[in-house]
């Protein structure tokens, strides 16, 4: 053990010595690039492995009762996994990545580099309702930060390499480099310089390069027939956008709303496997098009096969006219939500790539079928594939995203405009209503969200108990003037906090106020601390976000405050100078330059 210390010791001394910082960047984003691709084509494998076995052997002349049952399997097996083998919570990848680069200096742990993989590929090869994009982002993104913190690199590099991580996984997952990119700089929030564009670049063109190696295949959905632009049509794009706007306001609350209430209500293992497995076993058979990511339907409606949808499900009955077919996808829709979150609550492990293509090729064949029903000639595949730009980029608060992906995923690169005119109008219709993308809510909420604002993001990287100051004198409400002074006499700070026995913070005292009686004697034992002290302007909490912290001194003007918990025990003060002097530090390291 020591001589392998020794001798790692030794590798990083010589790196640091021949291995200048900008060429092991460099050479690190190839590593990750590569790494995160070939993680990409294993969890591809994994699905498709599951799938063809259950397909080819289990369900053989069963797959209404499996359309039950699998889901349930599927959850139970990612369940037990997660707790009896990671014990960690792997839900919520991108969430975690946008936490692990605020709040855990780019920390994210070792078994991320894998766990996800196998949790969602047990949750999918099943039939699990969600995408496979965001574990393996997670993925990727582990990868960088445990390679990074391997050789030692400081925190302004592991996140860069956090990022390489996320784009080479888009790229390996979607063979789509400019999204991984692109994705990067738009959903992690990564700001945009001549020293970061070229890792995620390498990252991302190296794990799409491997991954179209592997699967010889150029685009993940094959078009038959897509139809050039049209400006007569914008006025429907616009309508579409819109649309797409709305759907993902829904997508979003309803799924952070459905989330909460499942975590609320819901506590042990077995009963969450039991409720999430069923509520989705019975959708399932209901709708199959939810099963799994969904990227069958998706096809099929790019092509022109929108009847399929409903040929295998208990309405078959009721034939394929456009409005049976209209009516039938309004409630796959609706009922998508409801089946992801059975799915991640039950205890599956997925994300919300998947779903958000998959619910807007649907908006946009809606809005496509029910244009050309009362009479307007519009192409469907457009349409599909806008409105899949369309919920990306609310969803995800991406435009560029959605823009640059479904180009990529289709090889249709002659409908930017369309792509782009539904994805900035649906970006601006949530943005109505939701300031923040389904990822990102959760930590702006507590105040933990990196943004490309400069200024948020060097506070959301600080933290109260780096700016805390714990030694104050503290004083006693029943100390006299006369022993007052003598303290005073022994203190640099012209601020004392009051506390009782207990340390519960009374008060705080400031020499301003008590100047002009401190040296008149025959007032020594007249006055006690407990008479001279004064409230102070605000409490801080020790678990305030630095955000929130600025505002409060902001709004009383002081320049400094006491820190409690929540029983109102004293826990030191912060100053405003304190907090100047982190915040330029913070942005020092934060900076390119």
């Amino acid at each position: 053990m020591g001589h392998t210390r020794l001798t790692y010791d030794r590798f990083i001394e010589w790196r640091e010595k021949h291995i200048s910082q900008k060429n092991i960047v460099l050479i690190l984003s190839l590593l990750v690039g590569i790494l995160s691709a070939v993680a990409a084509i294993i969890l591809k494998e994994l699905i498709h492995l599951i799938k063809y076995l259950i397909a080819n052997q289990l369900a053989e002349g069963h797959s209404h009762i499996w359309f039950l049952l699998g889901p349930m399997i599927g959850i139970a097996l990612a369940s037990l996994f997660v707790h009896y083998v990671v014990r960690d919570d792997i839900s919520h990848g991108i969430t975690k990545i946008l936490y692990a680069i605020s709040q855990r200096k780019s920390i994210i742990k070792l078994h991320n580099t894998w766990s996800s993989v196998v949790g969602s590929a047990l949750t999918i090869g099943f039939g699990g309702s969600v995408g496979a994009e965001a574990p393996i982002v997670l993925t990727g993104a582990a990868i960088g930060s445990n390679m990074a913190k391997l050789l030692r690199l400081d925190q302004k590099t592991m996140m860069l390499m956090i990022g390489c991580g996320a784009a080479g996984a888009i790229g390996g997952i979607f063979q789509a480099p400019i999204a991984g990119l692109v994705f990067t700089l738009e959903v992690l929030m990564m700001d945009l310089t001549m020293t970061s564009v070229a890792p995620l670049l390498i990252s991302s063109v190296t794990a799409s390069a491997i991954s179209f190696i592997y699967t010889h295949q150029t685009s993940m959905f094959s078009l038959m027939q897509v139809e050039s632009f049209s400006l007569v049509r914008t006025p429907y794009y616009i309508i579409l956008g819109i649309l797409c706007g709305l759907v993902s306001l829904y997508f979003t609350r309803g799924m952070n709303r459905l989330e909460g209430l499942f975590k609320k209500h819901v506590r042990s293992i077995g009963v969450k496997i039991l409720i999430g497995g069923s509520v989705l076993g019975l959708l399932i058979y209901l709708f199959p098009p939810l099963y799994g990511e969904g990227y069958d339907v998706i096809t099929d409606l790019i092509n022109g096969n929108a009847s399929s949808t409903i040929e295998a499900s208990p309405f078959a009955y009721l034939g394929t006219a456009s409005w049976v077919l209209v009516g039938y996808l309004l409630l796959v829709l609706f009922f998508k939500i409801v089946a992801s979150v059975a799915t991640n609550g039950g205890g599956g492990v997925g994300g919300i790539f998947a779903p958000s293509l998959f619910m807007g090729a649907i908006v946009g064949f809606i809005v496509a079928r029910i244009l050309s029903l009362i009479g307007l000639n519009v192409p469907e595949s457009n349409f599909v594939l806008a409105g899949m730009s369309g919920l990306m980029a609310g969803v995800m608060h991406a435009p560029l995203t959605g823009i640059f992906l479904i180009a990529e995923l289709t090889g249709g690169y002659h409908l930017f405009m369309p792509l782009m005119i539904v994805s900035v109008v649906s970006y601006l219709t949530i943005l109505l209503f939701e300031p923040h993308s389904l990822y990102a809510m959760r930590l702006a909420q507590k105040g933990e969200l990196l943004t490309h604002n400069k200024d948020r993001s060097v506070l959301t990287l600080m933290h109260l108990d780096q700016v805390l100051e714990t030694d104050l004198i503290e004083l006693q409400p029943q100390m006299k003037l006369g022993e007052l002074v003598k303290v005073i006499a022994n203190s640099h700070r012209n601020i004392f906090p009051v506390v009782d026995h207990r340390k519960h913070l009374k008060g705080i005292l400031l020499l301003d106020e008590i100047r002009n009686i401190m040296f008149q004697q025959r007032l020594y034992n007249r006055f006690t601390v407990e008479d001279l002290m004064t409230s102070p302007p605000a409490l801080l909490s020790a678990d305030m976000p630095m955000e929130k912290v600025m505002e409060v001194f902001e709004d009383t003007g002081a320049w400094n405050l006491p820190v409690v918990d929540e029983k109102k025990k004293y826990l030191g003060m912060v100053s405003k100078s304190k907090i100047f002097n982190s915040y330029r530090d913070v942005l020092v390291r934060l900076s390119d330059e």
